[in-house]
């Protein structure tokens, strides 16, 4: 396992921006019951985490978009982690909202873009992966071209994996739920049976009972 991928779920779960209750289930807004509770948000508060996540994100993108001209940031999580790369970067920035304004200019896609600029998306969480690609959507019909998405964390879940492949974006994080339950398993956060339930979990969230 990618040893940046373990290192930053330690660092998610040492300023509790993520916490795994298996026995004790979160809520989440659309009525899933969840073991795992993520705001990679926090991580803004903590200046060498976010200067962590903002480097990483760079060298992610350096590594698979080197093509990249602009960045784009997904409103609200992640306009502040695509501003910061953006900068570190040297290039262009736009973040694009869940749906256009209802005043004024009516703009989904805040900021200045060329046309057929190539463009990074920039993301902080994927779950189900429907919001983050709404913000890919956008951005094709706003007339750039969308050249992949760069995230610090997913769930993995096999819906979302297969909501990327069918839009045909190349999706690339900085952690995902794999390194966090091993670096959880190493640590002693949660015993070994208790993996089973988390995995169950991850493979149809929609369903799970606890």
């Amino acid at each position: 396992m990618d040893a940046i991928k373990k290192l930053f779920a330690k660092k998610l779960m040492d300023i509790k921006a993520i916490k795994l209750q298996p026995n004790e289930p979160f809520t989440w807004a659309s009525g899933w019951k969840s073991p795992i509770y993520t705001d990679n948000r926090k991580t803004l508060g903590y200046p060498e985490v976010r200067s962590f996540v903002k480097l990483e994100l760079c060298h992610l993108i350096q590594q698979y978009f080197p093509e990249a001209e602009a960045v784009a940031g997904v409103a609200t999580g992640a306009i502040a982690q695509g501003a910061l790369v953006a900068d570190e970067l040297g290039l262009p920035y736009a973040y694009v909202r869940p749906k256009p304004k209802d005043h004024g200019m009516g703009n989904q896609v805040e900021g200045e873009l060329a046309k057929g600029t190539k463009v990074i998306v920039v993301e902080d969480l994927i779950s189900t992966g429907g919001s983050s690609l709404k913000a890919v959507e956008a951005l094709r019909q706003y007339g750039v071209e969308v050249i992949g998405m760069v995230a610090s964390f997913t769930y993995g879940f096999p819906v979302a994996e297969q909501a990327f492949k069918e839009a045909g974006v190349q999706l690339i994080t900085l952690s995902d739920y794999a390194a966090v339950l091993a670096q959880a398993a190493e640590t002693g956060y949660i015993k070994a049976d208790e993996i089973e339930v988390l995995n169950e979990w991850r493979q149809s969230p929609n369903t799970w009972k606890q």
